[in-house]
């Protein structure tokens, strides 16, 4: 929080770099905005749109900001190296000092860095003159959907926090209930829905796909919202379930009647790919980095691949995939491209799976491989990443591509899932789990397992543990990872119960092996959110002693 209470009082308009279909289109920096008295002219308006992308990316190119999500029973991380900040997080044991919190790269800064930059719009754009209602109401929904997206994330996290809709700095903010904060987040995003469905010129549309928020992503978005207030903590239950697959319904019929040009690709494998990296028309809403800024944490390119390639003596290896969800994947090309085939050992020159004696024991366990990703001057797709060769051969762990969001499969589960949970079920919500599950099986796979005499909490059920499998070990600015499924559905503790067991699991026929670490002691409810960082507390004594089990509504 200290990220609006004290260290920024003055945004700095920054290029936003997005892709056309040879180049990056290049912004000039446009000055720096004081305050909101400053929309003078048509450039302010374009130049806060900038400012607001800026903090988008950096919020969301690196690791950092989504370590949580290794409290999911698909995610963990390195048992020693200098992974313990995230191992808090994979334990269940964060404290108020950890540095991936506190730190000016962090998810708690980054955040609200995002909302900063939201509210200066929403406060100031309606004064700009010369320019036109379509134009304001572009830059408000563009600032309402990432207010509501940063808010989403601090809530899920950290539960009742500051509700901060003004530039003011507020030493003193008292934090407002959870119920406060996820009506701020719909409001927002109903206000997100007013955007066009489609863009047809840049820089907010490329290659035929949306750059920028549309209003398919703040329906998709608000159908997740409603699911998660649906589950725990807020348990609004049957309403909000139809409420969801309402919204997820209002999506799925725009792709099919041509509102909106998204469709789900034939195979798994194109979804994470560099071929389709920049015309990916699966993605509901992505964010775009570009490599023409250069490499490195201040730079607005995407860090993926060196945040978790599988190589020995040679990646940061900072994910990793659990046994237990690993061995539990159903079989196809899903799995095949979720989790790399082999780890490349540099000393050795050779590529050996994960579980063989080749490898050392700390570091057999099976990688993700959606964001390995090659960085050369490869835009038309000429290759994908190759896990036989070594991670220096063909990247330097930056990247021209998107970090994704939220896409077309995913609304298909949340659907099936809204239905199955509000007490329902129909055939169409089968058959669209059906195409999910198809496609992941692959062409040779068997086809559609469910039938349409599922119950309903057989269909929910199973939607749930689709969308696991289907996102499982992305995390680049996913709003809906695996682990705020098991968050809605207050399945946190199960897990972290299974994790303190540990019992060994046949990964390959007579190969058996148990997590590295775990958490210990006993389960507190109160595990479920993380603490506000020390700095922010000692700065606004409003945040110490917050009792937030009871603070839900």
């Amino acid at each position: 929080m200290k990220s609006f209470l004290h260290k920024t009082v003055v945004i700095a308009l920054m290029a936003f770099w997005t892709v056309s279909c040879s180049e990056f289109l290049q912004e000039d920096p446009k000055g720096q905005i004081m305050d909101n008295l400053a929309f003078s002219q048509r450039s302010d308006l374009e130049g806060a749109v900038h400012a607001l992308n800026r903090q988008v990316l950096k919020g969301t190119k690196a690791s950092i900001t989504f370590e949580i999500v290794t409290a999911g029973d698909d995610a963990s991380t390195h048992p020693a190296s200098n992974k313990a900040p995230r191992r808090e997080f994979d334990n269940y044991d964060v404290s108020d000092t950890n540095s991936s919190m506190t730190i000016d790269t962090g998810s708690w800064y980054w955040l609200w860095k995002m909302i900063k930059a939201a509210n200066y719009i929403i406060n100031g754009v309606e004064n700009t003159p010369d320019v036109t209602q379509e134009e304001i109401i572009f830059a408000l929904g563009q600032a309402y959907y990432w207010r509501a997206w940063a808010y989403f994330y601090l809530v899920r996290e950290w539960g009742p926090v500051p509700k901060v809709v003004t530039e003011d700095i507020d030493l003193s903010i008292e934090v407002s209930s959870v119920s406060d904060i996820f009506d701020l987040i719909v409001s927002d995003l109903k206000e997100a829905e007013k955007l066009p469905a489609n863009y047809t010129a840049g820089p907010w549309a490329m290659n035929g796909v949306n750059v920028a928020v549309s209003k398919g992503a703040a329906q998709a978005t608000l159908a997740y919202v409603y699911l998660t207030m649906a589950g725990w903590p807020l348990n609004k239950g049957a309403e909000y379930y139809q409420l969801a697959a309402n919204k997820a319904l209002e999506v799925i019929d725009g792709a099919e009647n041509g509102t909106y040009y998204y469709r789900l690709y034939d195979e798994y494998w194109k979804i994470h790919s560099k071929e389709y990296n920049l015309k990916n028309t699966e993605v509901i809403l992505a964010v775009y980095y570009s490599t023409v800024t250069g490499t490195g944490d201040d730079s607005q390119n995407a860090r993926g691949c060196i945040e978790d390639i599988h190589e020995i003596s040679g990646g940061y290896n900072s994910w990793r995939g659990e046994f237990a969800f690993y061995c539990d994947f159903p079989e196809g090309d899903r799995k095949d491209w979720t989790y790399a085939p082999v780890t490349y050992h540099v000393g050795k020159g050779e590529a050996y799976p994960w579980w063989s004696d080749e490898i050392p024991e700390e570091q057999r366990q099976p990688y993700f491989r959606k964001s390995a990703f090659t960085t050369d001057d490869n835009t038309a797709g000429t290759y994908e990443y190759d896990h036989y060769r070594s991670f220096e051969s063909q990247s330097n762990g930056w990247g021209t591509q998107i970090h994704q969001t939220v896409r077309l499969a995913e609304v298909y589960c949340w659907y099936a899932e809204a239905v199955g949970r509000s007490g329902q079920t129909n055939s169409r919500a089968v058959e669209l789990l059906n195409r999910v599950r198809n496609r992941a099986n692959g062409a040779d796979g068997p086809q559609n397992i469910y039938p349409s005499a599922m119950t309903p909490d057989e269909l929910a059920e199973a939607a749930y543990n689709e969308h696991g499998w289907e996102i499982a070990g992305y995390y680049w600015g996913n709003f809906a990872a695996r682990y705020f499924d098991m968050h809605r559905m207050n399945r946190v503790r199960d897990h972290f119960e299974y994790r303190k067991r540990n019992p060994e699991r046949e990964v390959v026929p007579g190969i058996f092996m148990k997590e590295p670490f775990g958490p210990s002691g006993e389960w507190d409810q109160t595990k479920m959110y993380l603490p506000y960082p020390a700095p922010d507390v000692r700065m606004n004594p409003n945040l110490a002693n917050i009792d937030k089990l009871n603070l839900i509504y």
